[in-house]
Parts: C-alpha cells; structure tokens; sequence
C-alpha cells in the first residue's frame, strides 16, 4: 500500500464514525435502544436531510435519482473515469437495530472524509451511495432502490406497492424527493467502475472464530412470496367448526406443509414467514382472510430452484376448504462476487493486521444487483451474538472502525 493511502487509513476516526452512527440512531429511536425508521417516511427524510448535510461539509456534490437513492460524489483527477462506489441502506425494520446498513453509509462517509484529510487525491472519484427501501419492512420486496438503479426492475412496478396503512409508495417516495428539491438529478444506470458495501455480519461466525473482518464471497439466492387464503367470516360462537371455512386454520396448515418442504438436517435452508394479516382480526370472529409472507433462501442455485417451484404445490395441497393465491415477489439467484474485489479486500485486511476469514453472506444486500453491473464485493465486520433485525443488535466501536480502514484502504486501491 503506497504512503499516501495508508496515511488516509490512519486518519479513519473510531469516534466520529461513532458519534454519527449515535446521531443517526437517534432518529426513529425506539425504548428499547433499537430503530424504526421505515422507507420514506418522516424518519427516513430526517436522515437523509443529516447525511446531505454532512457530505456537503466535506465539499462533496449530493445526488439523488428517481427512486430516492443518494449519490455523494467526492472528484477524482481523471473526470471522465467512472467512480468506485460504497454505501449501503438508511431504512430500518419496525423494531431494527442501530447498524444495521446505516455502517455502510456512514464508514463509506468516514473513508472519504479520511481521503479529504490526508489530501489523497484518487484517479477515480468516489461516490457513497445510500440505497432506498433495502429492507422492504414497509413496502414490498426489499432491495429497490439497487434493483431500480441497475435496470433489474423498473420503477413503475413498484409505484402502486402499499404499506399496512394503504399508502402507496408512490406517494411516500413523492413526498421523500420533494424534500431535498435542490439536489442534482442522478441517471439510472450510471457506470461505475466497482462496489463495495460494508455491512455488520447480522451472524454469529466472525465473533465466534475471533475474527474482525469477513471477506464476503457472494450472497445466497431467495425466494420471497406473498400467500393469500380467503374463506368466509363467521361467528365464533355458533358455527361448528366441521362447516367453517376459516381461512388462518387453513394458513396454518400451509405453513406446516412449507416447513416440511423446507426441512434440512444441514441446516444450510432458511425459511423464514415473517409477515401475517389477519381478517378481520376479531377474536370473536372466524378469519376470512390471511395475508402471510414466504422467505425462503439457499447458496445452492439448484437447491433455491427446486425449494421455489415447490412452495405453491405445497401450499395448495394443503389447502382445502377456502381459495389461494401464491404471487411471487422477488426472484434472486445466487450470486458470486468478483475475484478482483475480493482480493483487494483481503489485501486491505492483511496490510492492516486485521484477522479474517472469507464467507458468504446469508442475507439480502444491495450489492447483489450491483454484482450485475460492476466487480462487487462486500466487508463484514462482527455484531453481538450475531443478532440484527432486533433493538438489540450491537457492534463494538473498534471493530466498526476496523471495517471503515478496510473500506478506505480496498477503496483507494481500486480508484487509482
């Protein structure tokens, strides 16, 4: 690593990444120590309305796209080059931790701002980009803001996506872009020359073996369905059950025929439901409708293929007295990342003394459609106990710190 870019390293703060991600977490904090901050709510315009505000500080140019997704560009000496890019997502789940994606977005801002401090200048400009509705907890499927970005979807067909409110998506990311009206308009589909996302674990492996960075391989592929069975309301007092159509009963009985389709000795599938509307939600009433969500993932793209093609059979053969839909939501395959990228991570992390172990990452991240259109890779460093999507989650200040080195590091290789 030449002297310039590892005086840069150097200059990676543990205490202001801190204080950001502290800051950061007050905004939708929850009692419990925990986030809500759902996509394109008024939590969410908090937060990108700070991010804007410290990118800026730095000098940094801010752009958004159509989708919402915010592009902070620091310039490169060659202004026809394409950027490396970082970043990650700023929403939450409804009762999420403090880290989860928001370490992206924030150690990609500290890599920069330690770039700007050393007066590295890099051939390649670096831009930090923060992804919208990654998580999908308010509106459906999950990673948007990537997939729309990348041309894997188009933005009209997610515009008509409602929450459990019925607000669509249309009118929540309206209100989201009119409240930065001065910031650049960003083109879907832009060049760039690499990615790379920093992520806490959300597993248990890096604390488990000692290890402060995982070099990330590539993602396992899912497969993500809503399920609606309709039956008929009744009266819970009165209506044997022999003549019910009670549609939750039914769900259960689908969801045991899932679980069974699912079952794995390796427990290498993961089966997830995650998300059930009940109604009309009266306990003196029969359920005539339930609404309920399938995850199911696997590395194995012939395994996530076979699990895929099988869950509506098995939910219509358990099915029997009330109608069902099975309507997909979201396809992925599995995704490998680029040899070059991952590489240039574990340089970073031997050069700075750091333990590591490379793995793939169980869950869902932006950086598998980025893995479409440019060299991708991922850093993760260890969370407690490997627990997130829970108030819970936690990271220590130093690993955080170490992650944000790596980044800098892997960054300025690959701009230059």
């Amino acid at each position: 690593m030449r002297e310039a870019h590892l005086d840069a390293v150097g200059r990676v703060d543990p205490e202001r990444l801190w204080r950001r991600l502290m800051e950061m977490a007050r905004i939708g904090a929850l009692p419990g120590g925990g986030v809500n901050r759902a996509a394109f709510s008024a939590e969410d315009i908090a937060a990108r309305k700070r991010l804007v505000s410290w990118a800026r500080a730095l000098g940094c140019s801010v752009a958004q796209d159509a989708i919402g997704n915010l592009f902070i560009h620091r310039a490169g000496t060659d202004p026809r080059a394409a950027p490396v890019m970082t970043g990650s997502h700023m929403d939450s789940q409804p009762r999420g931790g403090r880290f989860d994606g928001i370490y992206g977005v924030l150690a990609g801002l500290e890599a920069i701002e330690a770039m700007e401090r050393a007066g590295v200048r890099t051939r390649r400009p670096v831009e930090v980009v923060a992804w919208s509705n990654e998580e999908g907890g308010r509106f459906q499927p999950c990673t948007m803001g990537s997939a729309v970005h990348t041309g894997a979807k188009q933005l009209g067909e997610f515009l008509s996506v409602t929450d459990n409110d019925g607000v669509a998506l249309g009118d929540a990311l309206a209100r989201t872009l009119a409240a930065m009206p001065d910031l650049e308009q960003r083109e879907r589909k832009a060049p760039a020359a690499a990615y790379i996302e920093a992520h806490i674990e959300q597993g248990p492996l890096l604390e488990l073996e000692g290890a402060t960075i995982g070099v990330v391989t590539g993602i396992q592929g899912l497969r993500w369905f809503n399920v609606e069975i309709t039956g008929e309301t009744a009266h819970a007092g009165t209506t044997p059950l022999a003549g019910r159509r009670d549609a939750l009963r039914e769900a259960i009985d689908a969801i045991n025929a899932l679980r069974e389709l699912t079952r794995d000795e390796t427990d290498t599938v993961r089966f997830t439901i995650g998300r059930v509307l009940v109604s009309p939600n009266s306990p003196n009433s029969v359920p005539s409708h339930v609404l309920f969500s399938v995850d199911v993932r696997h590395p194995d793209a012939a395994t996530i293929e076979r699990l895929g093609s099988a869950v509506e059979p098995a939910v219509r053969s358990a099915v029997r007295r009330c109608s069902v839909a099975v309507n997909p939501t979201l396809t992925d395959d599995p995704c490998t990342f680029d040899p070059g990228v991952v590489a240039a991570v574990e340089r970073a992390a031997r050069t700075l003394d750091l333990p590591f172990r490379r793995m793939p990452s169980g869950a869902s991240h932006d950086a598998m459609y980025m893995a479409r259109v440019c060299p991708t890779g991922m850093i993760f460093v260890p969370c407690e106990r490997g627990v997130s999507h829970n108030e819970a989650e936690n990271a220590k200040p130093g690993d955080l710190a170490a992650g944000a080195r790596v980044l800098a590091a892997a960054l300025l290789e690959l701009a230059d």
